[in-house]
């Protein structure tokens, strides 16, 4: 019975192995493939923006207007979205701003399908009558996502402001705790010495005689005032085997006397 029991918890046991070693593998492979799908997202991103870049400069016409719209529209709508991504982590009153860019997404990709294909249509006299239309729409998309870039950064660079100045005042009354002693009694003296220092650049007054206050300070201190000064004498104590005598008292008769 305990034989079959063992086997049973070792089959369970290489069950649990094999189980999370299939999940292990699933996950790796899930992020690698996210991983390449996001490394291909990102280079073919960048090959559309240098080609739609070097159409806009070496093409004229309909075809460099059309490569210049969707150049600015793709760029501005990238940066809006890196930006709110980034701020929505460290605040979380973006989230409204971030579901407004997902809605606006949704007519930016639709304006760039259109301007792609018409990059491709053959006939330039139809598409250029279009052309202040298909203006009009990425202008608004654009301004749209700018203004949502922009808050979010002003926003993130107040709370910068508010943090640094409270900083700053908090970073004020330390400096001040820390210097205590310049409104103790130690700058008292501070100034006392000061005012020493600086008392031989003071012009001599001559020919005024010296006041009374001055020759009393300058005058010897009597005995009394010294030992007052000095404060009490020292009182030793009583040797106990030292008696005193007195004359009243009589002498001490050696024994075997009467």
């Amino acid at each position: 019975m305990e034989a079959v029991t063992l086997i049973l918890i070792l089959a369970l046991l290489c069950v649990a192995f094999v189980a999370t070693g299939v999940y292990v593998s699933v996950k790796a492979v899930g992020a690698a493939k996210r991983g390449v799908d996001r490394t291909l997202t990102q280079a073919r991103r960048s090959v559309e923006d240098t080609t739609l870049r070097a159409k806009s400069f070496g093409q004229v016409g309909v075809a460099g207007e059309l490569a210049q719209l969707r150049l600015s529209l793709r760029t501005s709508m990238r940066a809006t979205q890196e930006a709110l991504n980034a701020g929505a982590v460290e605040d979380a009153s973006l989230s409204e701003s971030v579901a407004l860019f997902e809605r606006l997404s949704a007519h930016g990709r639709e304006l760039d399908d259109d301007l792609k294909r018409l990059e491709r249509e053959p006939d330039k006299a139809r598409v250029a009558e279009r052309l202040p239309d298909l203006r009009e729409r990425t202008e608004r998309v654009t301004h749209a996502a700018d203004s949502l870039r922009w808050a979010a950064r002003d926003r993130a660079q107040r709370f910068a402001d508010d943090d640094l100045a409270s900083l700053s005042a908090q970073i004020e009354v330390e400096s001040g705790a820390l210097r205590h002693w310049a409104t103790g009694p130690d700058a008292d003296a501070s100034r006392s010495a000061a005012d020493g220092a600086d008392a031989p650049h003071r012009p001599a007054e001559a020919g005024r005689p010296r006041p009374s206050a001055d020759r009393a300070r300058t005058a010897p201190e009597s005995d009394e005032a010294r030992r007052a000064a000095s404060g009490p004498e020292a009182i030793t104590a009583r040797d106990p085997q030292w008696q005193p005598t007195y004359p009243w008292q009589k002498t001490a008769r050696p024994e075997g006397t009467v």
